[in-house]
């Protein structure tokens, strides 16, 4: 069955499937705490920042960066997923937007965009706008960071990729400025995934504009 053929609730393309799995309460990349190099990458930064959390499930990273004083928008399509999220982000619930990644309109680009489950959540035939689409959003010398998801499964949610296919996807536009293992991985990602901060250039390369 393809991509196109299977149901809404069957495609991870669409809210539908993401809807399905958080009302249900199947979601078990959801950690339920904030990663240490996260709560790391926050207090060691010389400043909050604007930050742009895409897919941001259930918002407990959010709710981190609001406390912390960054200027935080989380970003999800699936409106079960953001109910999931306004319930864990409390006082900070206005700094959550329903809306697509690739269409959704932003006043000024963001000084970080925070990875965290989202790239191996889309359909590898979204990458390449995935890499245009971040280049897009965030400004030069911004810092795309998060946590990289490795691994030669052919099917996916999770979608793993290979440094070498990692590598292909992102200098165009970016520079590797940090790669780090992680210690405190959940069981669904342990040993298959890299804390990692790629830096955008000053003059990207050109890439294809998002779909």
């Amino acid at each position: 069955m393809t991509e196109a053929s299977k149901p809404p609730w069957q495609n991870p393309s669409l809210p539908d499937f993401w809807d399905h799995r958080f009302r249900g309460g199947v979601t078990p990349w959801d950690a339920g705490r904030v990663p240490a190099q996260l709560a790391s990458f926050v207090r060691d930064s010389d400043r909050p920042r604007r930050v742009l959390v895409p897919g941001c499930g259930s918002g407990r990273d959010v709710r981190h960066f609001a406390e912390a004083g960054w200027d935080v928008t989380g970003l999800d399509f699936s409106a079960e997923a953001l109910a999931a999220a306004r319930a864990n982000a409390g006082p900070y619930a206005d700094r959550l937007v329903l809306g697509d990644f690739f269409a959704f309109a932003v006043d000024a680009p963001f000084e970080v965009i925070y990875e965290r489950t989202f790239l191996c959540a889309l359909p590898r035939r979204l990458w390449p706008d995935y890499a245009a689409r971040v280049t897009a959003l965030l400004a030069p010398g911004g810092l795309l960071a998060g946590f990289f998801y490795f691994a030669d499964e052919p099917k996916g949610p999770p979608f793993g990729t290979s440094p070498a296919e990692l590598h292909a996807l992102l200098d165009p536009a970016f520079a590797l400025v940090e790669d780090r293992p992680v210690a405190d991985s959940i069981p669904l990602f342990r040993d298959r995934e890299r804390w990692m901060v790629w830096q955008r250039r000053l003059a990207p390369a050109a890439v294809p504009p998002p779909r």
